[in-house]
């Protein structure tokens, strides 16, 4: 294993300073001065390295430090642009532990962030600036206010622009702003209800910091969405977003195949089908990339867990589809039942201000749930579930939508998984109790149901839903990839089931089982094939089942 794998660092500086391992990301800055944006937004999901990249910008631009050492031998110092190296004052604020569940606490989260800035700029001004220049003296009235905590929200609405404007008098340079996770206190408010009481705090400081600055070079934030009715940036005309489906700045954040397989293989890994499924399948502009922080967990331990995590974003994006209308949930059924949908989704805009169906289905692709895998006119696009990783999280939404514990949902799986029938019985009787007000008078809402449930087995098994075999269409057909092996060798069962509703459920059930043997709807497997039929009626359910072996075709 490696042993200076940076798990949980996203300092550029600690992790060069201290022989970290290190992809290579540098061109970005190049990039950056190339696009020449004004203000730009990078909307990514978490843990694909956004906090880096920025403290990277940070440490190259910033002219209080000497960051020559640790670029050396990076690519970004074989440019013509490495002479820009340190030339800039620099404004770092990162947001992303900004997740107070008060708007009391918010606000000194975001003033003791502020308060770091000040900090570490007011021992050059106090010896050198005329604090009877506005600028600097109302630098050094809301550095006092900030530091004894005792600044109103109108000061600290202003507090990012007068810091520009002070650092522009001083240096004579204009400063580089870097607001690294600008909306993570947005989507906390919004997940805590008590986002009227901070909208209009967030859209004077974000504002103020700017709008119309002419002592500002460039701004740089990232987020997972772009903010717009809150007027944040209602007035900034020059502002340029960079979602997941551009190109520009598309393979800086995540690893490529090619930086994944070396890691890998320095950590005496492979880069085989298994940990593609379980980590690959992000796209971003064109560019496949994997998950930076699942891969970096799996090089450390060598284990194919689930290591992404993204709490604050999870709370907002489970309630939102739980409380989404009929035509979103027909989408997301599709997506469960065949793995692709084609969808409207609105990339340009936050689905916490725009409570639409398109905001959402953009929601869930920046924040990582879903990859674009093709795009049509307008917001036309056809999206997947990126991975096993992700699909894990999505069990969490089908769990949240249906009322019922994630936990359980494993549980009867489990039961399938060892043919232990009673057991299986046990708990997908307690579901359906559970969630008894998730289910209408609709045909096909426990199928339906149970497709969600099995999103997450898509690593283990083929998934498929009312497509031919044999004589007929199975309502569901688990079939067991080959790969995929249980940890004492034995092969898990194929799995076909058939739905039935109506009030004789003893019938029922035995009507399903044998509508899948006598169609034939295990034709093609070979192996064991656990046959189902379900029976329902509203919180009533009975089972028929019977294992059969199949030699195949």
């Amino acid at each position: 294993m490696v042993n200076n794998l940076p798990i949980g660092i996203d300092s550029f500086r600690k992790i060069r300073e201290e022989g970290k391992y290190y992809v290579d990301k540098t061109l970005m800055l190049r990039d950056f001065i190339l696009f020449g944006d004004e203000v730009a937004l990078i909307t990514r999901p978490r843990r694909f390295g956004k906090t880096l990249n920025m403290t990277m910008l940070r440490e190259f631009f910033d002219i209080t430090a000497d960051s020559r050492a640790i670029f050396d031998g990076l690519a970004i110092m074989d440019t013509e642009y490495a002479d820009q190296i340190n030339s800039r004052p620099v404004i770092y604020m990162t947001f992303k532990d900004c997740k107070s569940n008060t708007a009391e606490s918010l606000i000194f989260d975001i003033r003791t962030v502020i308060l770091g800035e000040y900090a570490k700029y007011h021992p050059i001004l106090r010896g050198n600036a005329d604090e009877s220049i506005l600028c600097y003296y109302n630098f050094f009235t809301i550095y006092e206010m900030l530091r004894k905590n005792d600044v109103s929200m109108d000061f600290l609405k202003i507090s990012i622009a007068t810091l520009e404007q002070a650092l522009y008098e001083y240096y004579e340079k204009k400063p580089i702003l870097l607001i690294d996770e600008y909306d993570q206190p947005l989507i906390s408010s919004f997940v805590s209800d008590y986002h009227e009481r901070v909208k209009d705090f967030f859209s004077g400081l974000y504002g103020s910091a700017l709008k119309g600055q002419d002592c500002l070079h460039q701004a740089l934030l990232t987020g997972i969405q772009r903010v717009v009715k809150e007027s944040i940036f209602s007035q900034l005309n020059s502002i340029r977003v960079y979602t997941v489906t551009d190109e520009r700045y598309s393979h800086y954040f995540g690893f490529t195949e090619s930086e994944t397989q070396e890691l890998l293989s320095c950590a005496g890994l492979e880069l085989d089908g298994q940990v593609k499924r379980k980590y690959d399948g992000y796209v971003f502009g064109g560019a496949e990339v994997y998950n930076p922080w699942s891969i970096l967990n799996y090089a450390d331990t060598g284990q194919l867990e689930s290591y992404w995590i993204n709490t604050s974003t999870n709370a907002l994006v489970r309630d939102s589809v739980a409380e989404a209308d009929e035509l979103f949930h027909k989408n997301f059924d599709t997506l469960l039942k065949e793995g692709t949908a084609r969808v409207n989704a609105n990339m340009a805009s936050s689905f916490i201000e725009l409570r639409h169906n398109s905001a959402l289905w953009g929601l869930l692709i920046n924040a990582g749930y879903l990859t674009v895998v093709s795009r049509a006119n307008g917001r036309s696009m056809a999206v997947r579930i990126p991975n096993g990783e992700v699909r894990e999280e999505f069990i969490e939404i089908v769990a949240n939508r249906a009322r019922v514990s994630s936990q359980d949902l494993q549980d009867l799986f489990q039961c399938l998984f060892e043919k232990d029938m009673d057991g299986f019985m046990d708990v997908y009787r307690e579901l359906v109790i559970s969630c008894t007000s998730y289910f209408d008078a609709k045909e096909n809402a426990y199928h339906m149901l149970f497709l969600g449930m099995c999103i997450t087995l898509r690593d283990i098994y083929k998934i498929t839903s009312n497509i031919e075999s044999g004589y007929g269409r199975s309502d569901i057909r688990l079939e067991s990839l080959t790969e995929a092996r249980l940890p004492e060798g034995q092969g898990r069962p194929h799995i076909i089931i058939e739905f039935k509703q109506g009030e004789d459920i003893e019938r029922l059930k035995d009507e399903a089982l044998q509508q899948i043997l006598d169609n034939r709807y295990y034709e093609g497997l070979r192996g064991e094939v656990l046959c189902m039929g379900v029976a329902h009626d509203r919180k009533r359910c009975a089972l028929a089942h019977e294992t059969i072996t199949c030699e195949g075709t």
